[in-house]
């Protein structure tokens, strides 16, 4: 590329002194072919243009971004993302932007494993011959990765505690309608359900496979405490189990005037 350029400095050179002009026609001549080559002569600070840093994701309830850091300036990042073993694709909003982060929700597949690579591009192009500079993120799998958000519950029931579970809502949809992570994880899904008596801190741990779950072994005046977490036995380490709810505490189930 250096060469190129001096070849064509020489050559205007030349033609400006052929051309008996004055000193300014050679920056003048000089200005018009890089605009012609490049767009603007700021095309060729490839020297400034920054990589990508801090490359990750972030993903809740299959709410997927890809980030990175710093702030461009006079540059842009264009992102590229792609399946193991399959081609490069690039979201059309992710393209030459001066944003530091792309949502990526829309273009994964639920149990694809993808890695992700952020190139910090000239405001105006660069050379075909020229790779820009690029960072490359983690591998990441929403089936596996994506945080499950705390579930809600309510209570139901007079005589046991029944508890009633709130699959959380996703940021997938399917035939024009919200999934939640029952529709996702189906019977890989399964709770996690925290309780103790009210005003004690010994806790026990339940495990239930369905969005219910029924106690009936619990003192009737007495009033329970229970926290809830979504739990997917086939991920790994902290992966497996999502954000708990907030602690809820049962009412007090009053006997019938028959039995007292």
């Amino acid at each position: 590329m250096l060469f190129r350029v001096r070849s064509w400095i020489k050559y205007f050179m030349q033609l400006s002194q052929m051309m008996d002009s004055k000193p300014v026609m050679f920056p003048a001549l000089f200005l018009v072919w890089l605009t012609f080559v490049n767009g603007s002569p700021a095309s060729l600070e490839v020297g400034k243009l920054t990589k990508a840093t801090n490359v990750s994701w972030s993903s809740y309830n299959f709410k997927t971004i890809l980030s990175w850091g710093p702030k461009p300036v006079n540059y842009t990042y264009t992102v590229e993302f792609s399946r193991a073993g399959k081609d490069k694709q690039r979201n059309p909003h992710c393209i030459r932007s001066t944003e530091t982060e792309c949502d990526l929700t829309n273009e994964l597949d639920v149990k694809g494993v993808y890695s992700a690579e952020v190139l910090s591009e000239s405001l105006h192009g660069t050379s075909d011959y020229v790779e820009p500079p690029f960072t490359r993120s983690k591998k990441f799998c929403p089936y596996n990765d994506t945080l499950i958000g705390r579930p809600e519950f309510n209570f139901k029931g007079n005589k046991k505690i029944v508890l009633i579970i709130h699959d959380p809502i996703t940021a997938l949809h399917k035939d024009g309608r919200s999934l939640n992570i029952r529709d996702v994880f189906k019977k890989n899904l399964k709770y996690k359900i925290a309780y103790n008596k009210a005003g004690s801190t010994g806790k026990k741990m339940l495990i239930v496979d369905e969005s219910k779950a029924e106690f009936n072994d619990l003192n009737k005046d007495q009033s329970y405490c229970f926290s809830v977490a979504a739990y997917i036995p086939s991920r790994k380490g902290d992966n497996r189990v999502g954000e708990w709810s907030l602690p809820k505490c049962s009412p007090q189930v009053q006997n019938t005037v028959f039995e007292d």
